[in-house]
């Protein structure tokens, strides 16, 4: 699992700019206007082969009387209780403000590593007026440019110092099953279904990492850890802002996840915030499967089933080829399904293809249908091969790699799909030079 760094500063500093730079995305709204962060975004970046998360905060404002403001500080608190360092940025065009004090204030109480990064300098001048940061008593001044990326290196160079290394613990060579989703969607409910089979084959295990527990399952043919989500760890503290925290739980989960049950809460149907941990699933490159649970809460026709199923096809495209099951906690209903399913995905995640069954299958098909000519050139894809990666990566290596079109990654990666069984798997497909 990697770790989390959060992005918090005073509005229009500059974080979305960063946080786009880090994750190499334009996902966050970049926008001269004052706190245009509403919700907070995710994603992965890494530095020197070190991976990590990154969350975009909204702009800290110390008590303001705006409730929305007030919202954003209570969001800010909790991506700080979730990240292992927090990056603190500041803006050398303003100077050191009287907020940017108070917010320092508020970082020193934490006993969490603090990396002071001074935005918007790209000129010589610049560093120079940078210095008056120092007064807020972080140590070494980052001086950067967001914008052009200038100083990011060392900034980075810095950061990872303080990333926690993974500890790795005995345990059994199991499937990682992480059940997550929006509150009460009966995450919850299904683990205590699976938990309270038979509670004597239900061991407690450490995790691999400091902050995850895992829950051994073994029953009914089954044998696999469940990893700890929102729904089976509580905060006190945690009395607002519920549907972020949530997020925030989900995203440890499911990075020590194999494969990831979504739930969706049938009578509310797929949702906004279940389109955000599906997005995070897929960016983590884990195997997935759509549980619509409280389904014995619906009146249902002969189609009914079919009809919301491809409602969450549509919501959920390009990646539709992902197994949906509908279930029922309360009732005990598909919860076999459930758990078949999540292995079924889980091995064909794991499956190492070989290179000449890759070749047999899919170069006929290459010569039927080869990439279409761009500007006069014809690429030619010669072989095929998997690469040596925790999730199913394929490297198509022909001429001309840089003129072949996402339209036809997206017919090799369906056919792909087609022969070697790869439902609910997000998987890459790479076009490189021979």
């Amino acid at each position: 699992m990697s770790n989390i760094v959060a992005i918090v500063g005073r509005p229009n500093v500059g974080k979305s700019t960063l946080f786009n730079r880090l994750t190499g995305e334009r996902s966050a709204i970049v926008d001269p206007t004052s706190g245009v962060t509403r919700d907070r975004h995710y994603g992965k970046s890494d530095w020197n082969g070190l991976p990590f998360s990154v969350i975009d905060t909204g702009g800290l404002v110390v008590d303001s009387d705006d409730i929305f403001e007030g919202e954003i500080h209570r969001q800010v608190a909790l991506a700080i209780e979730e990240a292992d360092v927090i990056v603190f940025m500041l803006d050398v065009k303003e100077g050191l403000t009287m907020l940017d004090e108070e917010i320092g204030l508020m970082l020193r109480k934490i006993k969490k590593p603090v990396v002071l990064v001074v935005n918007k300098v790209d000129t010589n001048d610049r560093i120079a007026d940078a210095g008056e940061f120092y007064k807020l008593g972080f140590g070494q001044v980052f001086t950067i440019s967001s914008i052009n990326g200038a100083g990011t290196g060392e900034f980075l160079d810095e950061l990872v110092n303080f990333f926690k290394p993974e500890v790795k613990e005995d345990e059994p060579d199991l499937p990682k099953i992480a059940v997550v989703g929006r509150p009460n969607a009966g995450k919850s409910s299904l683990v205590n279904v699976l938990l309270g089979t038979e509670r004597n084959i239900v061991t407690p295990l450490a995790g691999t990492t400091r902050d995850s527990i895992y829950t051994r399952f073994n029953g009914f043919g089954f044998d696999m850890l469940l990893v700890d989500t929102a729904g089976l760890r509580k905060k006190q503290k945690v009395t607002e802002d519920i549907e972020f925290y949530s997020t925030l739980r989900a995203i440890r989960a499911i990075e020590n996840s194999d494969v990831c049950l979504l739930l969706i809460d049938a009578e509310l149907g797929i949702g906004a915030q279940d389109m955000h941990i599906l997005n995070i699933i897929e960016k983590n490159h884990k195997g997935v499967v759509i549980v619509v649970n409280k389904w014995d809460l619906i009146e249902k026709e002969t189609k009914t089933h079919l009809a919301f199923e491809a409602e969450i096809k549509e919501k959920i495209a390009p990646f539709v080829d992902v197994p949906i099951v509908f279930a029922s906690a309360l009732t005990k209903q598909r919860i076999h399904k459930t758990l078949e399913t999540a292995i079924s995905v889980y091995k064909s995640r794991t499956q190492k293809i070989p290179t000449s069954k890759l070749n047999e299958l899919l170069l006929p098909l290459v010569t039927m249908s080869p990439p279409p000519s761009v500007k006069g050139k014809f690429p030619k894809i010669k072989y095929i091969q998997q690469l040596p990666l925790h999730y199913p990566a394929f490297a198509f290596f022909c001429s001309h790699s840089q003129y072949v079109k996402d339209t036809y990654k997206r017919f090799m990666e369906n056919k792909l799909r087609e022969l070697f069984n790869l439902s609910g798997v997000p998987i890459e497909i790479y076009f490189r030079e021979k």
